[in-house]
């Protein structure tokens, strides 16, 4: 793929390769999408084998206005509150579809719902109104793997593929959207914690549940996700034989990469995708990650760490 610095030429160039049913290395503000269109099925066929992604792990459709999320999806009071407050952003609606939507079956794993979201980049945005609809957009790297935050990075998982990158700079939050499921007759649903936090969400709607176990309705939900080569282990207060340290505020090892020396969890949820690249791109055979805490991004981040600890999926 072909790395293209975003500008109106680079935009129509795009374009044109999403009618043919190609895809593009998309720069949104939490991570690098790998974009196709969210109507045809070829594309989404040709995103699904791309990435080795199992075709009942489904896509967000991003969208670039209210008016086109309407034509997409239904809408209850709930909903329109948490898009109102966070569009464009960080969080994803999983919604009914609406009788007039245009997501494939396929982008949508073959379920009664959409997941939807507004990026909150402007490149992003301005692809999606000149293509003038919706785009599937998940994060451009292999299956399982770590999420991309440069073109650089989707250029490192996907270089022998035909297609182009378009080059917005790093990702700003560098961390993927939060989901919840908002439906009729249940409480609104985290699916996956991102960038939009248990308690802003809950400055907007009254309650928020889990979601049940086992039931895949949204991307960022398998057991073993994020991962690097290397073996993860969370929560360590030190490295052991054959790990690099990886820390986080007053947990640190000289000449060790540190989330944030601050301690602060926006700079660690915007540097977490890198510096586990830069670690695993390394050859070591093991990767030890300090505590961070639960509070606010600290959810998502260690929900990403949890995902990336797990034992692959084979």
């Amino acid at each position: 793929m072909d790395i293209v610095k975003a500008s109106e030429p680079a935009i129509a160039r795009a374009v044109e390769c999403l009618r043919r049913g190609g895809f593009v290395g998309l720069p949104t503000e939490t991570v690098y999408g790998l974009a196709a269109d969210a109507g045809s099925d070829l594309a989404i066929a040709r995103i699904y084998a791309a990435k080795g992604r199992p075709q009942f792990n489904p896509l967000i459709a991003h969208v670039a206005s209210p008016g086109m999320a309407a034509s997409e999806a239904v809408f209850d009071d709930r909903a329109q509150r948490l898009a109102a407050r966070f569009w464009p952003g960080p969080l994803t609606l999983v919604l009914p579809v609406a009788a007039t939507g245009r997501v494939c079956e396929l982008a949508r794993a073959g379920l009664q719902t959409v997941a939807l979201r507004m990026p909150g980049h402007p490149v992003a945005l301005e692809l999606i109104r000149a293509f003038g609809g919706p785009l599937a957009a998940p994060s451009a790297n292999r299956s399982g793997y770590i999420s991309p935050t440069t073109a650089q990075d989707v250029v490192a998982e996907f270089g022998e593929e035909s297609g182009l990158v378009l080059d917005g700079g790093p990702a700003q939050l560098g961390l993927e959207s939060t989901i919840v499921a908002v439906l009729p007759g249940e409480a609104v649903r985290l699916l996956r914690p991102g960038g939009v936090s248990r308690e802003a969400l809950l400055t907007v709607v009254d309650e928020i549940s889990a979601a049940p176990a086992g039931h895949i309705e949204a991307p960022g939900q398998l057991v073993s996700h994020y991962a690097p080569r290397a073996r993860l282990r969370m929560n360590a207060l030190a490295p052991e034989a054959g790990e690099v340290y990886l820390g986080f505020g007053p947990h640190h090892r000289d000449g060790s990469l540190n989330l944030s020396r601050s301690g602060d969890l926006t700079e660690a949820a915007a540097r977490l995708f890198a510096m586990l690249r830069t670690l695993d791109a390394s050859g070591v055979a093991g990767i030890a990650v300090a505590p961070v805490p639960e509070h606010g991004l600290g959810e998502a981040i260690n929900d990403r760490l949890q995902r990336a600890a797990a034992p692959r999926c084979l």
